[in-house]
């Protein structure tokens, strides 16, 4: 049986921004609408999608590579590190992305890790109207110590 463990999650939020080219503009725009609110977290963002953002709004982001060659998998691996706390991933559901396995990579470790995942304008309105966004909370995610040992205990 799996086993979980509880994890603080602080004030200020570990914030990962990303967002589909045909979703980009919606994302600024949503950004531009709730700058006093994002502003307060640490952010990171994917290539074009951060680099857009710090110059846009003066955001303090930290940019990793662009999604398809790499930013997807670099902002899944910090949510493996339990470093992200939310994402925020402006997806689009009606255009073939040539990276969608890394797509669907991050969705997946996202919803492992127990990370609050806004999609669109409304489920980020609902994530940052929140109480929460602003306060400690706790949150099981799982125990990956746990996990290996359990899976080199089978193969021994």
């Amino acid at each position: 049986m799996q086993k979980y463990k509880q994890l603080k999650i602080n004030k200020k939020k570990n914030i990962a921004i990303v967002a589909h080219d045909g979703k980009k503009e919606e994302l600024f725009y949503w950004i531009g609408e709730n700058l006093d609110k994002i502003k307060k977290h640490n952010l990171v963002g994917t290539g074009t999608t951060a680099s857009v953002l710090k110059e846009k709004y003066n955001l303090n982001i930290k940019p990793f590579l662009s999604g398809p060659i790499g930013g997807d998998q670099m902002i899944g691996a910090e949510i493996a590190k339990n470093n992200i706390d939310i994402l925020i991933f402006f997806w689009d559901p009606l255009t073939a992305q040539p990276h969608d396995p890394d797509v669907k990579a991050l969705l997946r470790i996202a919803v492992l890790y127990d990370v609050v995942v806004a999609m669109s304008p409304s489920s980020a309105n609902f994530v940052f109207n929140s109480h929460l966004i602003d306060e400690e909370y706790e949150k099981s995610t799982i125990d990956i110590n746990d996990n290996l040992s359990s899976r080199i205990k089978k193969f021994k």
